[in-house]
């Protein structure tokens, strides 16, 4: 007979109280944000596993909205930057400044930029330049500034959800691979549905305005954040993993089809992306465990931007999508 020791009912409780606490965030959002419940779910999931989106999608979809309104409900302090071509590095993450005191006496101060939240929107980050770009990718990636040679800790958790409009490509800069490699999920925006839309219209033109409650603070988040990796995963779920991942990638050992069609495909980062997502997205579910249909639905927001299609893909009219479906029957 199979017995619980302590320590895995204690996990057991953690997970059950977490995710009635993240069910209650999910309705929050949903209240004020109306036909957009996948795109919710996986920024709750990104936050939840401490990482990065970038939401695709065009002008007009609440994105901007979505992001002050899970600031509000998750307690977590909220900032947004409008990315012009003209914006510099020091814009985002700061600059030192000359004062000089009462006695006389002068000196820097670092005075800190808008990077410096638990939330952040990039709102469309294509139309800096490359060099402004980094900047910020490079603090999510490493989690402080360096400015003159010091040291700058960005808050925790500290979550940045960039933006990027698909239509109107003139004068952008295109992220390069390397740097969408940083973003955990890319998550497509589309339009809301007609019942969806209705009830937008009805709810945000009249008088009465919504109040959106907090349900969560930063040091419950952190929390949910360490729990998430304490989530076992079982052997069928890390092999449908492995298998997804690896079958991307053209080369030795894959589908002479990927191979065809790929040109270059998804690293170890994929792989760990999934992982923690699959677990993230058990949780809000209300589930201990994730299962290989997890996997099956974050594989195309973990993929799509981790991947590239050969010349011959292109020409044929092939897609991404067309690719990842390919990858995911295999295991469903």
């Amino acid at each position: 007979m199979n017995t619980i020791n302590e320590g895995d009912a204690a996990i057991v409780g953690e997970v059950e109280r977490t995710a009635q606490r993240f069910a209650t965030a999910r309705e929050a959002v949903a209240r004020t944000i109306f036909g957009q419940d996948e795109v919710i779910d996986l920024t709750l999931i990104t936050i939840l596993c401490g990482g990065h989106a970038l939401l695709v999608g065009v002008p007009g979809l609440a994105k901007t909205l979505l992001v002050s309104t899970l600031g509000t409900v998750l307690g977590l302090d909220a900032k947004r930057i409008q990315f012009t071509p003209d914006l510099m590095p020091s814009d985002i993450v700061g600059s030192e400044v000359l004062e000089e005191s009462e006695s006389g006496r002068r000196g820097f101060r670092f005075v800190r930029g808008p990077v410096f939240a638990q939330l952040l929107m990039a709102d469309e980050i294509n139309r800096a330049s490359p060099r402004t770009q980094s900047a910020l990718l490079q603090a999510m990636q490493e989690g402080h500034v360096t400015v003159a040679g010091e040291r700058h800790d960005l808050p925790m958790p500290f979550h940045v959800l960039a933006t990027q409009n698909p239509i109107e490509q003139e004068g952008t800069y295109p992220l390069p691979e390397a740097q969408l490699d940083r973003f955990l999920l890319q998550i497509d925006v589309s339009y809301p549905s007609l019942d969806a839309e209705r009830q937008m219209l009805i709810s945000t033109t009249g008088a009465d305005s919504t109040s959106v409650p907090q349900v969560l603070n930063a040091a419950e988040v952190l929390r949910a954040q360490k729990l998430i990796r304490k989530i076992p995963v079982g052997e069928s779920v890390l092999n449908a993993i492995l298998e997804v991942v690896r079958q991307g990638r053209p080369g030795a050992g894959a589908d002479e089809a990927i191979t065809e069609q790929v040109a270059w495909g998804p690293g170890p980062r994929a792989s760990q992306a999934l992982m923690l997502t699959a677990r993230a997205r058990a949780l809000i579910d209300g589930r201990l465990a994730p299962s290989v249909d997890d996997v099956v639905a974050l594989a195309r927001p973990v993929l799509q931007h981790r991947m590239a299609l050969s010349f011959a893909a292109r020409v044929d009219g092939i897609s991404i999508d067309d690719v990842v479906a390919r990858l995911t029957r295999a295991i469903a």
